[in-house]
């Protein structure tokens, strides 16, 4: 029996033509009813995948930290909005609200609000952040109200989707979804305006046939929206994904599922769709609305200069030689090369001076 979902895009598809990559994305994700992140249990390791937050406790912390030192680069400004993109279960700011307790000024000020889409979501939110009643749920960013802004979001722009033009026959088209003689989804070739060609970049003309180059004018315009935002209100926002920071060609759509890739045209709705995010565009775009942006880094390179092994070694200080060794394992998961290291990437911007390089983090200060 075809998912419901997968009977709507087919008959929408039957009726209006192929859609393009971008849009096929947003139904499967977004959908009110059959949307991935409205139906699933995404996060953690009974679900499809496991983020950062929920690897170990120390990343959030250690967000937390930078959170504070920035929000005083800022001249403490109270009350202040303490925004979450896309907060997953709710851990992130747990642990950063947690951390926060360091500096009682900090956290009197804040205002934890999580911009969140999905009510099952919501739901496992407020029961993480039970403890905090100060915490608010809004829908959308234009929601917030008018205040100084901190702001995180971690795996929040992969969701957003993508546009991708393929090369065949020394010719550029965006790539879409269709159907075959059968009434199967398939991937098809769509044309491409005079426009859309003369903005792929330069050497494209040069690359092969079966080529392919991503670009998400959807994250663009919203890395510019939260850009306005904190250059108007005053603030930061730290955006962590993984990616890369020059812009290249390349295929990175993917569908995940149980922790497995899967084919993306299987069972919309039922599977995580992503990309890997081009940073290259977005910290130039955070620059041309007046924000100070740090360079763009790997996340092992953010963790590290934060004191993501002096806290390491701090939180096994005492414990069982197993304990130990699982607190190694999670920082080793947060920044070894091969792991999430190097592939996640980090991007902060200010409407003040970014705090960089970072200062030695004072051990006595961190939370247990």
């Amino acid at each position: 029996m075809t998912a419901p979902l997968k009977e709507r895009i087919i008959r929408h598809i039957s009726m209006n033509g192929p859609l393009p990559l971008a849009e096929y994305m947003h139904w499967c994700l977004a959908d009110k009813t059959h949307g991935y992140y409205q139906t699933q249990n995404a996060f953690g390791r009974d679900g499809d995948f496991v983020t950062a937050p929920e690897v170990s406790q120390m990343f959030g912390e250690l967000i937390g930290i930078w959170l504070i030192k920035t929000w005083h680069s800022l001249g403490c400004p109270t009350p202040f909005n303490l925004v979450e993109l896309g907060p997953g279960k709710g851990t992130l700011m747990r642990d950063i609200l947690r951390a926060a307790k360091v500096d009682s000024a900090f956290l009197d000020a804040a205002v934890p609000i999580l911009i969140e889409t999905s009510e099952l979501l919501i739901t496992e939110q407020q029961r993480v952040l039970k403890d905090y009643p100060n915490a608010q749920w809004l829908k959308s960013i234009d929601a917030l109200d008018p205040a100084p802004t901190l702001l995180v979001a971690n795996e929040f722009l992969d969701a957003l989707p993508p546009r991708q033009y393929v090369k065949h026959q020394s010719e550029w088209f965006e790539r879409g979804v269709g159907l075959n003689e059968g009434n199967e989804l398939i991937w098809v070739a769509l044309p491409t305006s005079k426009l859309e060609t003369e903005a792929l970049p330069e050497g494209h003309a040069q690359e092969p046939d079966g080529a392919i180059f991503e670009i998400s004018t959807i994250r663009e315009s919203f890395v510019e929206r939260v850009a306005n935002l904190i250059h108007e209100d005053t603030g930061a926002a730290l955006f962590i994904d993984y990616g890369h920071t020059k812009s290249a060609f390349g295929d990175t759509f993917q569908a995940i599922a149980k922790h497995e890739y899967a084919d993306p045209l299987e069972a919309p709705g039922e599977a995580d769709l992503t990309s890997h995010v081009d940073f290259e565009p977005l910290q130039a775009i955070a620059e041309k609305t007046g924000c100070t942006s740090m360079p763009t880094i790997t996340q092992a390179e953010f963790l590290l200069k934060l004191g993501l092994l002096e806290r390491a070694g701090s939180l096994g200080a005492g414990k069982s030689e197993q304990e130990q060794h699982r607190i190694t394992r999670e920082a080793e998961r947060l920044a070894l090369p091969h792991e999430m290291g190097d592939l996640f990437k980090v991007l902060a911007f200010s409407s003040g001076d970014m705090l960089w390089p970072f200062t030695e983090i004072v051990q006595e200060t961190e939370p247990s």
